[in-house]
């Protein structure tokens, strides 16, 4: 399986395929909850999270409401410190830029840190095809990479393999990728861990260049930052002589102190830490320290779209900490690859759809999968009200229309005159009492579009008497 999610099935469809899965679903089951409790541990140790939580969304909105003005400081300040900005409207200019810029160089290997980004514009693949190899070097994504598998969650791409599978994965597939696994390799945690620090250490002390993508910009210095809990990253970003960043606009805080609230609410709510192991910054270039060319390249590709919805703007608001996959009864039972995305579960529901628009028949899906148990807005540390944003993007794809759509609004009107005659309303109640030995358990087939929702749902039994008839009898 490829990178890209071109081609992929509905929600709905593809979810059938995964909840059929028991290994992938007790995979997920046990990471899920594994991850959520140790979150839930570590943000109770804040007496002030809610705070937190609420100063995180706050100058997010502010960012966002002013990210005109900070990109352009953002830019002024980078070209100061000795990189340089370029600006990418969609996924082809962005990969365009990338593959123009390591081409520059010369080189044909590129070694990365895990990004978001660069995963949802396709830049690995459209490097291969210009002739340059990108190696991943997350311990996530590298098994990702080497299974020719896809991501299936935002903080831990791999979450749907378990150890038995990536043994397996490394044996057969290290060699011919560089340094192969050692024959007796186990699935023991430190072994596995081991035979990819060896396999990787190669790659970084040849690569002469890095891309990588930020989880926050600062618009007053120019800095970036990547934070990690591995070191890879820091790797990529220290060893190379080039460093390409491709990072989205709405990454960007206003000052350090801005940045300060979210280095202490990311880790916690991703992690499950109280800090990050490796939390690396970089402002420009500096002789003898680091790479000696740095380029950022500002995404767009559905962001300012985005931005235009009042509603759904907030979903710009992310972190990318994951901690909404985690509570999600949906993404539970369907995992990551339903989703059709590089961002799977809650946010992915209401960010895909934004960044993509609703015109293939996954992204039309999206919005509808979800529960709207709320479970995602309460761990959310900018308090995204994902509820509401997937109401909201569901009201959307319904104005498109669609065979389904105009069934349900015919229903709706139908409803709606019955309801508004009571006399009407007796008599179909009296005739589906007095038929109810003949009623289908379920709705046949041949009714439009009943097919999709009578398929796991038996029809309500209905009682002997209406309750107005009842009503008549007992209390008049």
């Amino acid at each position: 399986m490829t990178g890209t999610f071109v081609g992929m099935p509905a929600f709905p469809e593809a979810a059938r395929a995964a909840v059929g899965d028991p290994v992938l679903r007790a995979n997920l089951r046990h990471a899920t909850h594994t991850i959520r409790d140790k979150r839930a541990k570590a943000v109770a140790e804040l007496a002030d999270w809610a705070e937190l939580r609420e100063a995180g969304k706050q100058i997010k909105d502010h960012t966002l409401r002013h990210l005109d003005r900070y990109l352009v400081q953002l830019e002024a300040a980078v070209t100061a410190a000795g990189g340089t900005v370029h600006w990418a409207q969609d996924a082809a200019e962005a990969n365009g830029i990338v593959a123009d810029l390591v081409k520059a160089t010369g080189e044909t290997e590129v070694v990365k840190v895990k990004s978001m980004a660069t995963q949802e514009i396709g830049l690995n693949e459209a490097l291969e095809a210009e002739g340059i190899h990108a190696y991943e070097t997350d311990l996530a994504e590298l098994i990702v990479q080497l299974g020719e598998d896809r991501p299936s969650h935002i903080l831990v791409p791999a979450i749907h393999r378990n150890r038995g599978e990536i043994r397996d994965i490394f044996r057969e597939r290290m060699g011919a990728w560089g340094r192969p696994a050692p024959e007796d390799l186990s699935d023991s945690p430190a072994e596995l861990a081991e035979a990819a620090r060896l396999h990787l250490r190669e790659k970084f002390l040849r690569a002469k260049v890095g891309i990588s993508g930020a989880n926050f910009m600062v618009a007053e210095t120019g800095t970036l930052v990547v934070v990690e809990s591995e070191g890879n990253g820091r790797m990529c970003l220290t060893l190379p002589e080039t460093l390409i960043s491709v990072v989205g606009i709405e990454k960007i805080v206003p000052t350090w102190q801005d940045l300060e609230v979210f280095l202490q609410t990311l880790p916690r709510s991703s992690t499950a830490e109280r800090m990050n192991p490796y939390t690396s910054m970089w402002t420009g270039t500096t002789d003898g320290d680091g790479p000696r060319t740095f380029h950022l390249v500002l995404l767009d590709n559905g962001r300012s779209a985005a931005l235009a919805d009042e509603v759904g703007r907030q979903a710009l608001r992310c972190i990318r900490c994951s901690a909404c996959l985690n509570v999600c009864p949906v993404y539970e039972r369907a995992g990551g690859h339903a989703y059709g995305s590089v961002y799977p579960g809650p946010i992915g529901a209401i960010l895909t759809p934004q960044l993509r628009g609703t015109a293939s028949a996954v992204d039309a899906s999206l919005p509808y999968a979800s529960s709207l148990c709320g479970a995602c807005y309460e761990v959310c540390p900018v308090a995204i009200d994902i509820p509401e944003v997937l109401v909201h993007l569901r009201e959307k794809v319904a104005e498109q229309g669609g065979r389904g759509h105009r069934l349900e609004k015919a229903a709706i009107k139908a409803a709606g005159w019955v309801l508004d005659r009571p006399a009407a309303l007796a008599a179909a109640e009296r005739v589906a009492s007095a038929t109810r030995a003949l009623h289908p358990r379920r709705l046949p087939g041949a009714v439009p579009g009943a097919g999709a929702w009578s398929e796991s749902r038996d029809l309500p039994e209905l009682p002997a008497e209406s309750f107005r008839t009842w009503w008549k009898k007992n209390r008049t």
